[in-house]
């Protein structure tokens, strides 16, 4: 399932059916239990089972408690009480890299949305509006334990295959480095290499890791965009190595250091004519990030009927293929201003770029 589908379904399915991710490690998994969170407008929980006993989980005897009345109680864990205060999404994460009591417990949380006990011997209650998120690192290269069949059907189950366009989408919506997220678009194997292809304990990428780059890079004044095109800084390569490993960190840094700073989208609709030139030197990877630029530029802004002209001479200078693929990324934004400009502009020309490539 790509990640599209599991935002459109997962905040929309009753509170007590719990969501199962599956899926490798650094595919995102926690980023879209927040988005889940977002979506609903509810405080977001991360609690990692592997790191637990299963104390931390079903909670400590009250031994003062218990003194006074002599009925055992149990004091239970901040996470827990403030999801049954109030309604919140718990992301239940390592699920299956758990201690087999900590894993008893959380299956009693998602199958009875309880645990523990008052003095009165009732259990403590998530809130009716508290959603629970399971996630299991899922593959070949996990020393895990398999899932019961009787449990998995207590969930709604999402075996996550992200895309390329999956993540090159997040990593725009959350400003990563734009050489950075080019690097991606035009070298999408660099994304996730599986570990099991590789020697043990190989540093590998994955989409993950990906963002550490971006973020540590940035933090040290080597963000991508600002030494693109320019000599190596020192200790870019190592920082790159660290993260995603040997083969994408070469590739990474000199695609960098080789990088020639395309035009923007807005050099494309405010000034195409000034522009029209460099054009004519680009490959397709090129033309392709500028396509993409000017789409996003579309979701966010509403043309003038000069910029729209302007993306209109863009869109006739491209081969057919391409105008196509233009029009398409423009249509997909839904930003109908723009959407109609466009239409009464180059209409006419995507119909005959599209009839020529079905004759072909």
């Amino acid at each position: 399932m790509d990640i599209k589908t599991l935002k459109t379904v997962a905040p929309n399915l009753p509170a007590d059916i719990a969501v199962l991710m599956r899926g490798p490690t650094g595919v995102g998994k926690s980023f879209l239990g927040k988005a889940v969170a977002e979506a609903k407008g509810m405080p977001f929980i991360d609690v990692r089972g592997s790191t637990m006993s299963e104390g931390d989980v079903g909670g400590y005897p009250d031994i003062e408690g218990m003194k006074e009345n002599g009925i055992m109680t149990f004091c239970m864990p901040s996470w827990f009480i403030r999801a049954c205060k109030e309604p919140v999404v718990l992301m239940l994460d390592e699920l299956n890299r758990s201690l087999p009591g900590v894993q008893q417990s959380f299956f009693q949380l998602i199958l009875d949305r309880e645990l523990g006990n008052d003095s009165d011997g009732t259990p403590y209650r998530l809130h009716p509006e508290t959603r629970i998120i399971a996630a299991v690192n899922h593959g070949a290269e996990y020393d895990v334990n398999d899932m019961d069949p009787a449990l998995l059907r207590r969930f709604w189950v999402c075996d996550l295959t992200p895309t390329t366009d999956d993540w090159l989408t997040w990593a725009m919506d959350e400003n990563l480095d734009t050489v950075l997220v080019d690097f991606i678009r035009q070298h999408p194997e660099h994304l996730r290499v599986d570990p099991t292809e590789v020697e043990p304990g190989t540093v590998c990428p994955n989409p993950a890791s990906w963002h550490r780059v971006n973020n540590a890079l940035v933090h040290m004044g080597m963000a991508p965009v600002e030494v693109a095109g320019k000599s190596r800084p020192d200790g870019f390569y190592a920082v790159a190595m660290g993260l995603i490993g040997t083969e994408a960190a070469i590739a990474f840094s000199d695609f960098v250091e080789g990088y020639e700073l395309v035009l923007s989208a807005e050099d494309i609709l405010n000034d195409f004519a000034a522009n029209k030139g460099t054009l004519k030197d680009l490959g397709n990877d090129r033309l392709n990030a500028i396509i993409e630029k000017v789409k996003n530029h579309c979701v966010d802004n509403t043309w003038t009927q000069a910029q729209a002209k302007n993306a209109a001479a863009f869109a006739k200078s491209l081969p057919g293929e391409m105008m196509v693929s233009l029009w398409n990324a423009i249509s997909s934004t839904q930003v109908m201003p723009n959407i109609q400009k466009m239409h009464k502009l180059i209409g006419q020309e995507i119909v005959k770029a599209v009839q020529a490539s079905r004759n072909l």
